[in-house]
């Protein structure tokens, strides 16, 4: 079932400004069909031993199992944060013709169909 190769990644950025440039870049290289910048998330967490109070940008990923190792990866290396929040979803199911654009938009560029 297509349903089962779409996954929800979310992280989290100090700021739009970041959370847009990383999500501009994954999705250029075709790690994410889609990234939704959600700025004026607060943020409440454990932080080594105390409990930390901060304003953050959550991104919605829409990506594909297959492609989720090299978009966490790249995601990583391009993120600011000692530990980067990233964490994925499988998607159950939706729209037929949406998961089929994720999967489409999320083909690695030596496969990806030319118009």
């Amino acid at each position: 079932m297509i349903s089962d190769e779409v996954w929800l990644a979310i992280s989290t950025f100090p700021d739009a400004e970041i959370a847009g440039t990383i999500a501009q870049q994954l999705v250029t290289a075709q790690l994410a069909a889609c990234a939704n910048v959600l700025p004026g998330a607060r943020s409440i967490y454990r932080w080594r031993g105390k409990v930390e109070n901060a304003s953050e940008t959550i991104v919605l990923f829409k990506t594909t199992r297959a492609r989720f190792a090299e978009l966490q990866k790249r995601l990583k290396e391009l993120h600011p944060y000692d530990v980067a929040e990233i964490v994925a979803l499988p998607v159950v199911d939706g729209l037929p013709a949406y998961l089929a654009w994720v999967n489409e938009s999320c083909e690695t560029p030596s496969v990806a169909k030319i118009d």
